[in-house]
């Protein structure tokens, strides 16, 4: 692997694609534990750690929230060696590991996920935090592949606010045809990885297409980086009961 190269694109663009970072068997015992957790642990998540576009339809999950905490394998998936080493890195700073997540999109019913700062949920100062998007499935641009905005980590926080998008409650206002005509599409393998820091800009389209979209997220604050943690539990209790109450979850 050349770091050196996907560091200097890292600090450049924000992100960097990490090609075949996962072996073909490594990605076949990820899927098949992925597939024991929506069989054997999900039906006894909380609603609020296991999002369904369609709650009373378990084949349209889209989103698992705190999976380290359920699962010892994506516990040892958050602190691999491997990730953990080159994120230090990518950071410039040691990794303090902070969870896994299910990005999913299902066949023709995923929907778009807004454009978006991670930073602006994580609540950290400085900002400093990144995620590995680790692709179990193929994802392109016909089944809703993630579109960065290259550059956009230097720039500052951009102004959010409420999307209504379950799993993704704010989103860009601000995003325009500047936006739009830089962005590029980040298409994965099985297997490859995309790096991204807390403060780049990106968004998904829609799956309109018959193929799975599957992703795992492992996310990591950066040791200097301070949590406004009541912050944090404030607007998280606010979100889940404006769900609850909209009869989301």
């Amino acid at each position: 692997m050349d770091v050196p190269g996907h560091k200097e694109e890292f600090d450049r663009n924000g992100f960097t694609v990490l090609k075949g970072f996962f072996g073909a068997d490594e990605v076949a015992a990820i899927s098949a534990r992925l597939d024991r957790y929506v069989a054997e642990i999900a039906p006894g998540l909380p609603a609020h750690d296991a999002l369904y576009e369609n709650k009373d339809n378990p084949e349209t999950l889209f989103r698992f929230e705190r999976m380290d905490y359920y699962d010892p394998f994506f516990k040892s998936l958050l602190l691999d060696e491997r990730l953990m080493r080159l994120g230090g890195l990518l950071l410039d700073d040691t990794l303090e590991p902070r969870g896994v997540e299910l990005f999913g999109k299902a066949p023709r019913i995923g929907k778009p996920t807004p454009p978006h700062q991670d930073g602006y949920y994580f609540m950290l100062d400085p900002m400093i935090a990144m995620t590995f998007w680790i692709a179990v499935d193929r994802a392109d641009r016909e089944n809703g592949c993630i579109r960065y905005v290259p550059g956009s980590h230097r720039k500052g926080m951009r102004p959010h606010a409420l999307s209504n998008v379950l799993g993704f409650s704010q989103g860009l206002v601000d995003f325009g045809e500047e936006d739009s005509r830089i962005e590029e599409e980040a298409m994965v393998a099985p297997g490859d990885v995309i790096a991204h820091h807390c403060m780049t800009i990106h968004r998904t389209d829609a799956n309109p297409s018959d193929r799975q979209r599957r992703a795992l997220g492992c996310v990591y604050f950066g040791k200097s980086a301070k949590v406004d943690r009541e912050g944090q539990q404030a607007y998280q209790k606010m979100l889940f009961e404006k769900w609850e109450n909209e009869g989301k979850i």
